[in-house]
């Protein structure tokens, strides 16, 4: 192995380490580890910019989004719909129970899942002390659904996103292949739900007079919001199918510059706060960790990794299949999914090349061409392995993270432990479950 693949092998680990650990915040940890490639020459700032442009539409779509999700805060309707969520449980856990699941899913169907849980998991604690349950579950909860529910469009989680972008899936290619493994995934946690969560399930709620009653701000801009968003979930469907196609990522920045005329004509917030509140950090640790995977790639690693993989399992793609939706399932639980799935299109790339299923065009940047339909099933098994995986551990996914920062705030911890608790069954039975929904629907 040459030096610049040492170098840029290392700093994967290092970085990789560094977050599972969070001896450093993830997003430092990725830009530490992309500048020190450039100052080591494994690339030039030229290549690594090249690298972050190879993933332009990831990084469009999810500043997008933020920026139309921020720009309607101030309408209050999050809090709205969390108030809501309560009071339709009629006193009954189960009720609650099911009001989460039933508000999460279609919020985290259309908007990527951590942007969800920062927006609704604030609002729980408080209401949870109103009618005296504890908030902790209730949060791990949302987590699990919004992470599920994140399968059911091609928007709804980053990594779920990045494959998609990677083998040229369109949105609406996404909905009638894979979506359905999504609503399975959700249902899991339907069906889980009245034994991992028990002591609400069967809990009277008290207090119920006593919520507070959020009021929805300035409706008529909340009006013409919904009828912006219910445009870019309706180009989001047909934008690609156009005579002249519109992709994902341009109908989402498209929405988020009409979003902040609209908040910035009507008075409600300014462009200056809307742009300062996006999560400009996440924004980073995307650039960053494309830009170490870039390395890897560039230096032969995943080159290396891929041969590997081509002697191990041949030209059988069900055998390969099931296994990465276990094996990626199992490394999401304990590394970050964003990172792993970066890593992990292009090694699935050289494989199949090496195996001989797909010529070497696919692995140009520039390919926007349909793979091989025999291929698929391996990167629709890494969809599900890194999106589910992520609920397996408080580390497995950046909802996870969010969750936890908020019940701090909130004086409880959810801990490592307290988590696995809910965790490790739910992750096996949706690892289970899309394993035998990737089996007969496209391996059989």
């Amino acid at each position: 192995m040459s030096v610049p693949a040492i170098i840029a092998a290392a700093t994967f680990t290092v970085v990789t380490i560094a977050i599972l650990t969070e001896k450093m915040h993830l997003t430092t940890a990725a830009f530490l580890g992309a500048l020190v490639l450039v100052f080591a020459h494994v690339m030039s700032l030229t290549q690594a910019m090249e690298y972050i442009n190879q993933s332009h539409a990831t990084l469009a779509l999810f500043l997008g989004v933020m920026i139309l999700v921020r720009a309607f805060e101030p309408t209050n309707i999050f809090a709205y719909l969390a108030t809501q969520m309560v009071l339709l449980a009629k006193g009954e856990g189960k009720r609650l129970v099911l009001g989460v699941i039933a508000i999460t899913t279609p919020i985290c169907a259309v908007l990527p899942n951590a942007t969800t849980v920062m927006l609704l998991a604030p609002l729980l604690p408080p209401i949870a002390q109103e009618i005296g349950i504890d908030f902790v579950p209730l949060m791990i909860l949302m987590v699990f659904v919004a992470n599920s529910a994140g399968l059911l469009t091609l928007v709804g989680d980053p990594a779920t996103f990045i494959v998609g972008d990677g083998i040229n899936l369109t949105f609406n290619e996404y909905l009638t292949r894979l979506s359905l493994g999504g609503a399975v995934a959700v249902a899991s946690i339907l069906v889980m739900a009245p034994w991992l969560f028990r002591d609400i399930w069967n809990k009277k709620l008290a207090d119920m007079d006593t919520l507070p009653h959020p009021k929805i701000n300035h409706p008529r801009v909340l009006m013409l919001g919904g009828v912006l968003i219910a445009t870019v979930l309706t180009f989001f469907v047909i934008g690609e199918n156009l005579p002249t196609p519109i992709p994902p990522a341009a109908v989402a920045l498209l929405g988020a510059s009409l979003a902040l005329v609209l908040a910035n004509q009507s008075k409600i917030d300014t462009v200056h706060n809307i742009l300062r509140d996006v999560d400009w950090s996440t924004l980073l640790f995307f650039m960053s960790t494309f830009v170490i995977i870039g390395g890897l790639e560039k230096t032969g690693v995943l080159d290396s990794i891929s041969t590997v993989l081509a002697v191990v399992l041949g030209k059988n793609i069900a055998l390969g299949s099931i296994a990465l939706i276990f094996l990626v399932g199992l490394l999401s639980s304990i590394v970050p999914n964003i990172p792993l799935v970066v890593a992990m299109v292009p090694l699935l790339k050289q494989y199949v090349v090496n195996v001989g299923l797909a010529g070497p065009e696919i692995l140009s940047p520039d390919f926007a061409g349909q793979f091989p339909p025999e291929v698929l099933p391996l990167f629709y098994a890494m969809m599900f392995g890194a999106t589910l995986g992520g609920n397996g551990t408080l580390m497995g996914a950046s909802s996870n993270i969010v969750a936890a920062g908020v019940a701090e705030q909130h004086g409880d911890n959810i801990s490592f432990g307290r988590f696995l608790k809910y965790g490790i069954p739910v992750m096996l039975v949706q690892l289970v479950t899309s394993s035998l929904y990737v089996t007969f629907a496209f391996l059989l």
